[in-house]
């Protein structure tokens, strides 16, 4: 006796991760959203364009940046 088959399950993919949005829009939102300041309109149009998965990447990615040259600095002025 065989089991019954099932089709696997469709997976819906969010059309926001359809998006193709520029490597340098997506770094120029993620980098005003570093200092907080956006203009309205400019958040309107990375919402509708921008990938977030891009947003995500590129944000670690300036955070680990961020982070390295804070301890760069640091160290480069406590041995001085």
């Amino acid at each position: 006796m065989s089991l019954p088959t099932t089709p696997p399950p469709v997976v819906a993919v969010n059309p926001a991760f359809k998006r193709k949005g520029s490597l340098f829009r997506t770094v120029k939102a993620v980098m005003w959203s570093f200092v907080g300041l956006r203009a309205s309109s400019d958040y309107e149009k990375d919402v509708e364009q921008l990938n977030p998965v891009h947003i995500v990447i590129i944000g670690l990615v300036g955070v680990v940046i961020f982070v390295g040259g804070l301890i760069a600095l640091a160290t480069w002025v406590v041995t001085h």
